[in-house]
C-alpha cells in the first residue's frame, strides 16, 4: 500500500467517525440529509473526484421512491449522495450486517440512517417493519438490488428478490441509477494518485411503477441499455 493510500484512508476514517459522531446528535430527516451529502462531498473532494449527471432532467425534485443502484465501489453512496443534492429524496440504506459491525464504516452506518439487512436471520418480519416505518416517516429507501459489489466483469450481476418485494409492499415507485463509470477503478486510482482528476457519471433512468410485472433486473437494463 502507497504512503498516499494509506493518508486517504486514515482520512477517511477520520471524517466517516466525525460525521458518524455528528449524526447521532441529530433525529432530524434533512440534517441528516445535509450531514450525509457533506460527508459524501468532503470524501470525493479528498479523492479529487467529480460527478456529472446524464439525464438530470428526469431526476424528481421530492416524492418517495425505492431508489435502486448497480454496485462496484465502497464510494458508491457518496456518489449518490451528491447526485441528489439538489433534491429532498432522502431515507435509510439498506445496510449488510458487516457495515454495522465495521471499524471503519459502523458508527457512520448506525447513525446515518441505515437499516439492517441480516440474511443469517431466519425471519425478515423486522427488516420489513423497518421499511414501512420509514415510508411512513415520508422517506425513501436506498438499496443495491444486487446484494453485493459486483467484482465481476459484467455491467451488472443478478438482482435480488428483496427490491421488488420492498416496492411492491410500500407502495413505491422505482428510481433507477446506473452509476456508469468504474467507480471502483476511479477508486483505485484515487488511492494510487490523489492529484489526478476524475469525473465519475451517473445516468437517471424513467420510473418504474411498482406495479410493472416485468423483471426489474431486465427494466433496470433496457433503461441503461445494458
Amino acid at each position: 500500500m502507497t504512503f498516499n493510500a494509506i493518508k486517504q484512508l486514515l482520512y477517511g476514517l477520520y471524517l466517516t467517525n466525525s460525521f458518524g459522531y455528528k449524526l447521532s446528535k441529530t433525529n432530524d430527516s434533512m440534517e441528516k440529509k445535509r450531514l450525509r451529502l457533506g460527508y459524501s462531498q468532503a470524501q470525493l473532494d479528498t479523492l479529487n473526484i467529480t460527478v456529472k449527471i446524464e439525464n438530470e432532467e428526469k431526476l424528481p425534485k421530492e416524492g418517495q421512491y425505492l431508489v435502486i443502484i448497480n454496485h462496484r465501489s465502497i464510494i458508491d453512496p457518496p456518489i449518490v449522495e451528491v447526485a441528489l443534492k439538489k433534491t429532498n429524496i432522502f431515507g435509510p440504506w439498506i445496510s449488510k450486517k458487516e457495515l454495522y459491525n465495521s471499524f471503519f464504516f459502523g458508527l457512520f452506518v448506525r447513525n446515518a440512517g441505515s437499516i439492517l439487512l441480516d440474511r443469517e436471520k431466519s425471519q425478515m418480519s423486522g427488516f420489513f417493519a423497518d421499511i414501512k416505518t420509514a415510508v411512513k416517516r415520508g422517506e425513501s429507501i436506498f438499496i443495491f438490488p444486487e446484494g453485493t459489489r459486483n467484482k465481476t466483469s459484467e455491467s451488472l450481476t443478478p438482482f435480488k428478490e428483496g427490491s421488488r418485494i420492498i416496492a411492491l409492499k410500500n407502495r413505491l415507485p422505482i428510481l433507477p441509477l446506473y452509476i456508469k463509470t468504474h467507480a471502483g477503478e476511479v477508486l483505485k486510482n484515487a488511492l494510487e494518485d490523489s492529484s489526478l482528476k476524475q469525473e465519475i457519471t451517473l445516468v437517471i433512468g424513467d420510473i418504474i411503477e411498482y406495479k410493472d410485472k416485468t423483471n426489474l433486473a431486465l427494466s433496470y437494463k433496457e433503461r441503461f441499455s445494458l
